[in-house]
């Protein structure tokens, strides 16, 4: 029985005792030291692409969205120009330095090429990184961390500032998921009252463990310890970063936190819904800019906080799928095909849009109404772990898929 199963029976033997822990650490050695890390952003409910990365060149962008296109770059609230054709959603102007930094990439036109338009497959598909498979059982993300196990690997190597745990890290490697960090720690559930009780708690199980456990129980708490010792509730934001009071920005200054605290953090992943515009979308204003803004506002923040650090960063933004090129009668889109993704790092190619455009004339369309895919999402991904996270081999973690070839994505 090695190390790693050993210690997630031992955690089960902490609840065998009387006690519910709200939260314990799968994994008992130090944190390792500073290495790569893979943030990912699930933006849930198919954000339009479209209108985030908007392409001011195309004619038939505006011929199809008389009430919602986003202006061109000069007009009013218009694009925020990046290359002469492709343009920033105008609330998105906190990442425009980013891009002309040289640390933003976005790639456009991908996806995954199975036609589903359902949000429930669509997702677990992008989770699972086995599109059209879904018997699947676990996430690609935790495909990779169970390939490149190691015994060096920290309690916190990989973490989800989440309230259940995402399908991408779901698997036999250990993860955590947290709704807040300010909450990390063990409960004592017998008095009824939902109190912290990790000191009264070590001492009883110190006493009720046999020899064998005791190790197992002092490798949880020491995780509870060291998450103490950064003490989240007294975090302070470095460089002037200002996250947006949100679920999303405080999550993200979590992630932050985690690695400013060299808690040996290696995937993290968060999210954030409510991109399904069915009515009512708005352009330069509206529903979809006040969610850019505040996703915009999170991520810049957070490179702003990470300064330097962000050298060992990479983070990747996905969407289960895009919106339709043409607007509907209610002035939203419907469920489209292909979306764009953001790439953010010190490591990253950026300044650059990657993936070949398809068009949006009629005979250009997916099924004559949506963008058409020319880079599958786990094209991006493999590059990401391969040149970024240092994965030699990724059969495992995207079985069946060939990557059509190297994106450019990183300066290797």
């Amino acid at each position: 029985m090695n190390r790693r199963v050993f210690l997630k029976n031992g955690t089960l033997a902490l609840v065998s005792l009387g006690f519910a822990p709200a939260f314990i650490a799968e994994a008992a050695a130090a944190a390792a030291p500073r290495r790569k890390i893979l943030v990912a952003v699930f933006q849930r409910g198919a954000v339009d692409g479209l209108n985030m990365v908007v392409p001011f060149g195309e004619r038939a962008y505006y011929a199809g969205r008389p009430s919602i296109a986003v202006g061109r770059p000069g007009a009013a609230q218009g694009a925020i120009d990046l290359d002469g054709f492709f343009g920033l959603h105008p609330r998105m102007a906190p990442l425009a330095e980013l891009f002309t930094r040289g640390e933003l990439a976005i790639v456009h036109a991908c996806g995954s090429h199975d036609d589903t338009r359902s949000h429930f497959d669509a997702q677990d598909y992008m989770e699972s990184g086995t599109p059209g498979v879904k018997s699947t059982r676990d996430g690609w993300m935790n495909r990779y961390l169970h390939a490149r196990e190691h015994e060096a690997a920290s309690p916190f190597r990989a973490v989800a500032i989440a309230q259940q745990m995402p399908r991408s890290l779901q698997g036999a490697a250990p993860a955590l998921a947290i709704g807040n960090l300010n909450s990390f720690g063990v409960r004592d559930d017998r008095a009824g009252m939902g109190t912290m009780a990790s000191s009264s708690f070590e001492a009883q199980y110190a006493e009720a463990a046999d020899a064998l456990l005791q190790p197992v129980g002092r490798d949880a708490f020491d995780a509870v310890k060291r998450m103490q010792q950064v003490n989240p509730a007294s975090y302070a934001p470095a460089n002037g970063a200002e996250y947006p009071r949100s679920g999303f920005g405080e999550a993200m200054k979590q992630i932050a936190q985690i690695i400013r605290g060299d808690l040996g953090l290696e995937v993290a992943f968060t999210e954030l819904g409510q991109w399904d515009h069915h009515a009512n979308e708005g352009g330069a204003t509206g529903q979809l800019a006040n969610r850019l803004d505040d996703f915009a506002r999170g991520i810049a923040a957070f490179s702003r906080d990470l300064g330097d650090r962000m050298a060992d960063v990479v983070l990747v933004t996905m969407s289960e799928f895009g919106r339709t090129v043409r607007e509907n009668g209610n002035r939203g889109t419907d469920h489209g095909h292909g979306n764009a993704m953001l790439v953010m790092g010190g490591g990253v190619n950026g300044g650059r849009i990657f993936g070949k455009w398809p068009g949006l004339e009629r005979e250009q369309l997916w099924q004559g109404r949506d963008l058409a895919i020319t880079t599958d999402f786990r094209d991006v991904f493999t590059e990401l772990v391969t040149g970024h996270l240092g994965a030699s081999d990724v059969s495992r973690i995207f079985p069946g898929h060939r990557a059509s070839g190297r994106l450019g994505l990183l300066r290797l």
